[in-house]
This record gives structure tokens, sequence and C-alpha cells, in this order.
């Protein structure tokens, strides 16, 4: 809905826009406000595993993807690049608890790659040689830092000295979260409509790409869980699938070019489409 709105009738565009980081960081606070972290930080006992998967996730799987689209694009390569260096989205315990897989691991694959991502991205790109006077890799590791780390801490903060008044509103996270990230769609969409609707045969191209980028993000991260329930591969394939990409957009409108930016937004279309087709996939495959 929210995509069809942006495209049809962008209103306040500018005004959105210029909000999409305080959105994000508001998603992210609703999320760690309703969670312990010492809690979850002291039930991930399998450092192994979440050092494994946050390797894999942060870094080798979008080394992959870039070098395999470098010789066709190399803005779609960077595009892609960027959102499959992002960690796992602050939905992701939501979807994994939708087809019935370990939530918990979710939350916790949420919280460990969340944590390390400011680490890892500006790492990553300076590895990659990207050193283009506008993307000061510190600049980005700070960006990626506030975004980050201010919701976390003022989250614990707010729990810890007002934690029955959490407790009250804490019914209305959710509805908040899901309006919040209505805007954040709607904006994002509508400010590259006339892009959008200029681009031709290229947009379905990338269109294209990306879902099947997505498609490939699915099976590698049923893949990494090799060996593991049926609920654990489910909260590793969604931690890898359903990457943070609201934190690719602003890093997108703030450090690289609008083809990479419309490469972020349109992440929007499989992110929200594919999740029906993956559960129907696991059902498959059980029988």
């Amino acid at each position: 809905m929210a995509m069809a709105l942006g495209l049809a009738f962008p209103v306040y565009n500018d005004l959105l826009m210029s909000l999409i980081e305080v959105m994000l960081m508001v998603m992210l606070f609703l999320v760690f406000l309703k969670i312990d972290l010492v809690d979850i930080l002291e039930r991930i006992k399998d450092y192994r595993l979440m050092l494994y998967l946050s390797v894999m996730y942060l870094l080798v799987i979008p080394v992959f993807f870039y070098y395999l689209l470098l010789p066709l694009d190399s803005t779609l390569a960077v595009g892609i690049l960027l959102l499959t260096a992002m960690p796992a989205g602050t939905a992701s315990p939501a979807l994994t608890d939708i087809i019935k897989g370990n939530t918990a691991l979710s939350m916790s694959i949420t919280i460990f790659t969340s944590l390390v991502a400011p680490f890892t991205v500006p790492f990553l790109f300076t590895v990659l040689g990207f050193k283009q006077a506008d993307m000061d890799m510190g600049q980005i590791f700070y960006k990626l830092a506030l975004l980050v780390f201010v919701p976390m801490v003022v989250s614990q903060f707010v729990r810890y000295f007002f934690s029955r008044q959490v407790q009250q509103v804490r019914p209305a996270f959710t509805a908040i979260n899901i309006l919040i990230m209505f805007l954040f769609v709607y904006a994002t969409i509508g400010s590259q409509r006339v892009l959008f609707f200029n681009s031709g045969w290229s947009l379905l191209r990338d269109v294209v790409i990306v879902y099947l980028a997505f498609i490939l993000l699915h099976v590698f991260g049923y893949l990494l869980a090799h060996g593991r329930p049926r609920k654990d591969k489910i909260a590793i394939t969604i931690g890898n699938a359903y990457m943070n990409n609201g934190m690719a957009i602003v890093l997108a409108s703030a450090y690289f070019e609008p083809a990479v930016l419309v490469l972020a937004i349109l992440s929007e279309f499989p992110w929200n489409t594919l999740l029906g087709p993956f559960r129907r996939v696991l059902r498959g495959l059980s029988k």
C-alpha cells in the first residue's frame, strides 16, 4: 500500500525524506525498548555461531554479490553490496515468528549483527577500495553508530528508570512501528517517483536483479544453517534475506549516487513480497 501511494500520490516528500534518519532511529528505539539487551546478550551463548553468521552475512556474501555483478554494472554491484552488508532487519524476529522459526535466535542475530555492522560496513568498503571524498569511512561509521547505538543506549536507560510506564504503553509499540514503516516506505518511494517512471527497461532490469538477489539470499541463508533444526534454519534464513534495508536507504541517500538509492528503495519490493513464497517452499521441503 505504501509503495503504491508513494508512486501515485507523493506528498510532503521533502519533509519526510529529511526525517528518514529520525524515523529509523525511532523504530530501532522501540525495538530495543521491548527487550532487555543484557538478557539477550547473556543468552547468546554460542558466540561461534554469531561470529560465523556475522562474517557470512556482513562480509562474505556481500563480496560475492559485488564481484558477481561488477562485470554487468558497477552501480548495480555497489547497490547490492550496500544492501547485503546491512545487519538483519529489526522486523526479522516478527517475520521468523510468522513462519514458526526460532524467534529467540532471530532476535539474537538481529542484535548481534546490528552491533557489529558499524564496524564491518566501513571495513568492507575500505577493503574494496571505495576512497571517494564523499564516502569518508569515518563518517559512515559515525552514521551507523549514531543509528544503532544511540537508540540502544537511550532505550535501556528508559527501560531502567521508567520500566512501569514502558510496560503500560508497550502494546502500542508494534502499531507505532508499522505506521513509521509505512511513512518510511511512502517517503522513499515517492522521492524517486520521477526516476521510476523515466527509467523504462533499465528499472525493470534492476527490479529483476534485486528479486534474484533476494531469492539467492534465501538460498544462502538456508545453506548456512545446514545441519541445524528447522526452526533455526528459518531464523538464519530470515536474518540473511531480510536485512535492515531502511539503514541502507539512509546511507545511500547520504553517501551514494541517486542510482544506488533507487536500488536500495527497490529492495522494498522483494522485502515485502517474498515471505509468502518462502513459507510455501518450506512447506514443500517438510513433506
